[in-house]
Parts: structure tokens; sequence; C-alpha cells
């Protein structure tokens, strides 16, 4: 008599049934005719990562420059965003200003501070999508131990140009939009990666 397994599945009604197949079946030659396959789909879903960095959009390139918010004298807390977009990647430096004493003075700086981001960005008809991380003044990563934010970053944007050299971008998760200006354009040179 020959050996059977039976494997239990449960399925959405949560309704119990054996499903029993031979040990045979395993042994046989047949069963080896499936590896091929297998391997071919798991080579056909990987994919390489560019060697260079991607173009990006050519309006965003170069620098902007944000001067002030709407009613910024009666904000108690307020950011001024400095953006240099090169390529696919961003560098943001957000400047923070606030009447309110968060914490140490020695991070807090009486009131004015200045985080940076770098990472890169997307972008999808009119909405700008950019993913980077925390880090220093120099561009080095931020370690948990520092003042303010660290780790991951992520917001969306949608992207207005009211003219050549000015560009809102109004964010998805903040009510006051950033009206930049533009200090440098630049032209993409991808580098390698």
């Amino acid at each position: 008599m020959q050996k059977r397994y039976s494997f239990l599945f449960f399925s959405f009604s949560f309704q119990r049934f054996a499903l029993s197949l031979p040990l045979s079946a395993f042994r046989s030659k047949k069963a080896f005719r499936l590896l091929p396959f297998a391997f071919c789909l798991i080579v056909a879903s990987c994919s390489r990562n560019p060697d260079m960095q991607e173009p990006g959009d050519s309006k965003l390139q170069g620098e902007w420059r944000q001067d002030s918010v709407p009613a910024q004298k009666s904000l108690v807390t307020y950011s001024l965003y400095d953006i240099k977009f090169s390529c696919d990647s961003f560098l943001l430096k957000i400047s923070t200003v606030s009447k309110v004493n968060y914490g140490a003075d020695t991070c807090m700086s009486k009131g004015h501070w200045a985080e940076y981001v770098r990472g890169t960005y997307s972008q999808r008809q009119d909405t700008l999508h950019i993913k980077g991380q925390f880090c220093n003044a120099d561009g080095s990563y931020k370690n948990e131990q520092g003042c303010f934010r660290f780790g991951d970053y992520e917001e969306y944007f949608k992207v207005h140009h009211t003219g050549d050299s000015l560009i809102r971008f109004v964010s998805t998760s903040n009510v006051i939009p950033i009206n930049a200006h533009l200090i440098k354009r630049t032209s993409c040179i991808p580098k390698p990666l």
C-alpha cells in the first residue's frame, strides 16, 4: 500500500478540506520539470538598476528658494524651503522659525533651525513625489542621536508653474503652499551611480 500525505487548506469560508497526494508523485521525474519554469519566473521578475542617473524634469532643474509664507508674521511656527534639483535627485533645506520653545536651545538655536533631506524624485503629470532621507548639512546620513527628525522623508506635491522662474508646490499634507523662485538654472548631466 502506498503512503499518502495529507495537506490541510482553509478556504475563504474557513471550511476545511484535505488534498491527498501519493508519495510517488514527489519522487517522479515529472515533478522536476517545473524547476526550470520556476527558475525562469524568478529570473524574469528581476531587473537591474540603472547605471546612470535619470534625466529628471528639465523644468525643475536648478535651485529654488521660498522667501516668505502667507501670513508669516501671524504664524507661531513656519518653514521656508530651499530646493535643489539635479537630474533625478534633490537636496531640500527646511529652515524653520518658531516663537515657541520646543526643547533644548542647543538644537533650536533661539527659534531658528534647519533640517536637510536628500533623495530622488519622480513626477507624473502635475504630481511631484519626493522620497529621501534626513541628512546633515554636508549630505551625510543623520543618526538617531542628533537633533530633530531622522530617517525617511516622503512627500507629494501638486506642481504649478506660474512663470519661467516661479513655481508653486502645494503639499498634500500641509495647507501652506511653497511659492519658490528660481535662483540658478542648471542642466542635467547624468552621473554614474
